[in-house]
């Protein structure tokens, strides 16, 4: 048979013995389940995936508030560089814009059926919210492009 450890007082009753093997089994249960815990591989990706995405959203937040803001800034130093000049001709053509854009709009709310109108009114709402972003990812889209096609000239 084997010893009791050394580091372990001997049980001198019934009861204490009783005990100690209850404690024992109790530590052994907890073993079990911890490694049980650390052998469930499917658990613990999805953990860590849960963990993962939580960090990239909060990455991605912190992102996109930093390319608003420079985005704003962007805005700004360029609008402070334009001489009066173009300043006034970008209102005046602004002007035009907007009035041929209302009347646009009215013969689309005359000939376009309700669900049309109501889902491009929810479209129109999401950019408007969204105009920083958009204007930023367009203006990448735009300089990708010509990246893309300085390049390609390059190699003809």
């Amino acid at each position: 048979m084997t010893q009791p450890p050394h580091d372990e007082p001997t049980a001198s009753s019934p009861e204490q013995l009783r005990e100690h093997v209850e404690q024992t089994r109790q530590e052994f249960g907890e073993t079990v389940e911890n490694l049980a815990a650390k052998t469930d591989v499917k658990a613990r990706a999805q953990e860590k995936a849960t963990v993962l995405k939580e960090q990239a959203g909060a990455q991605a937040a912190e992102l996109t508030g930093q390319v608003k803001v420079k985005a704003v800034e962007a805005a700004h130093l360029v609008q402070d560089k334009l001489p009066d000049p173009v300043k006034d001709s970008a209102t005046a053509a602004a002007g035009q814009v907007k009035a041929k854009a209302g009347q646009a709009g009215q013969v689309w709310q005359d000939k376009a059926p309700e669900p049309v109108r109501a889902k491009a009114q929810q479209g129109v709402e999401v950019a408007r919210d969204n105009r920083t972003l958009l204007i930023v990812a367009g203006s990448v889209a735009v300089a990708a492009w010509l990246l893309l096609r300085r390049r390609g000239r390059r190699y003809l």
